[in-house]
C-alpha cells in the first residue's frame, strides 16, 4: 500500500467513524428514551450530543487527549535531545515541525496526536527521555512522525474522544438506572423485553466502541514501523527502544481510550496470559514487532 493511499484511506476512515459514532450514540439514546417513555426527545438530545462530540472531536481531540494525559510543552533547553532528534526527522520527513510535550511517568512510552500534520503533537514521557539513548529516541520520533505522515494521528486522535464520550456516557446511565431502581422495577413489569434490550445495550455499545478502536489500531503500528525504518535507515534503533520499553511496567495515568495512541500499549503488564491479552490489546505483540524490524 502507498502512503498517499493510505492518507486517502485513513481520511474516508474518519469520516465514516464519525458517521458510525453518531448512529450507534443516537441509536443508543433512542433505546433510553423507549425505556423512559420519550423516544423521540431522547433521541434528538442523542443527534445533539453526538454531533458535537464528532464535531469537537476534529478540532480538539489534541487537546483532550493532552489534558486527560497531563502533557506538558516540552523546552528545547530541558530536553535537548528530544527537541533537536524531533527537529532533524521532520525535515527528513518533509513535515512541519510538530509541538513537542512530555508527560511526567517514569514509564517509558511515547505517542502522536492531532488532526493534520499542520497540528501535529508528538508526546514522550520523562521516563522514555531518561532511559532511552539518542538513537533509540530517533526510532521513537520517526516511528511517531510515520503516523502524522499518514494521518494515522487524525483517526486515533478522534476515536480517542468519541470512545471516552461513549464509556461516560454508558457509565453515567448506568448508575443513573440503578440509582432510580424502585421505578425500574415498575418499568420492568410492564416491559420486561424493552427492559433487557435496555440493559444489553448498556453492556454492548461500549464493547462495541472498544471493537472499532481494536480494529483500526493494530494495522498502523506495523507501517508506522516500516516508515520509520525507511526514514531513519536504521531499524535496529526502534527494535532496541521496543525492547526497552517492554521490560517496564503498565502506567497508571493513560484513561483507558487513549490506549492506542502510544508506541506500546501503556495498559499492558506482565500476564502469565500472554495469549489471551495480545487478542485483546491495542497493539500488536511487541516481540512480533522486533522481530520484523530485527530481520530488516
Amino acid at each position: 500500500m502507498s502512503v498517499y493511499k493510505q492518507i486517502n484511506e485513513n481520511k474516508i476512515k474518519t469520516w465514516l467513524i464519525m458517521g458510525l459514532f453518531i448512529f450507534i450514540f443516537s441509536g443508543f439514546f433512542y433505546l433510553i428514551g423507549k425505556y423512559y417513555g420519550n423516544s423521540q426527545g431522547y433521541l434528538f438530545l442523542g443527534l445533539i450530543i453526538s454531533t458535537l462530540s464528532s464535531v469537537g472531536s476534529y478540532f480538539y481531540s489534541d487537546k483532550l487527549v493532552l489534558l486527560a494525559t497531563g502533557a506538558r510543552p516540552a523546552s528545547k533547553r530541558q530536553f535537548f535531545d528530544f527537541y533537536t532528534t524531533t527537529e532533524n526527522l521532520a525535515i527528513a520527513a518533509g513535515l512541519p515541525m510538530p509541538k513537542l510535550y512530555v508527560i511526567d511517568d517514569e514509564t517509558p512510552n511515547a505517542f502522536a496526536t492531532g488532526r493534520d500534520p499542520k497540528h501535529a503533537v508528538v508526546c514522550a514521557t520523562t521516563g522514555l527521555l531518561k532511559r532511552l539513548d539518542r538513537s533509540d529516541i530517533e526510532g521513537v520520533v520517526a516511528h511517531e512522525l510515520s503516523h502524522i505522515k499518514n494521518y494515522d494521528i487524525l483517526l486515533a486522535s478522534i476515536i480517542s474522544v468519541l470512545v471516552g464520550a461513549i464509556s461516560i456516557i454508558t457509565d453515567w446511565i448506568m448508575r443513573s438506572f440503578w440509582w432510580n431502581r424502585h421505578h425500574n422495577d415498575e418499568e420492568n413489569r410492564k416491559n420486561p423485553i424493552l427492559s433487557i434490550i435496555f440493559i444489553l445495550a448498556l453492556i454492548l455499545v461500549p464493547i462495541a466502541a472498544t471493537l472499532i478502536q481494536l480494529a483500526i489500531s493494530r494495522k498502523r503500528e506495523f507501517l508506522a514501523d516500516a516508515s520509520a525504518v525507511l526514514l531513519t535507515r536504521n531499524p535496529n534503533g526502534l527494535a532496541d527502544a521496543l525492547e526497552k520499553i517492554s521490560q517496564y511496567q503498565s502506567s497508571k495515568f493513560v484513561p483507558s481510550s487513549f490506549a492506542h495512541l502510544f508506541i506500546v500499549n501503556p495498559l499492558n503488564g506482565k500476564n502469565s496470559f500472554s495469549w489471551l491479552v495480545n487478542l485483546f490489546s491495542t497493539h500488536p505483540p511487541i516481540e512480533e514487532r522486533i522481530k520484523i524490524l530485527r530481520s530488516m
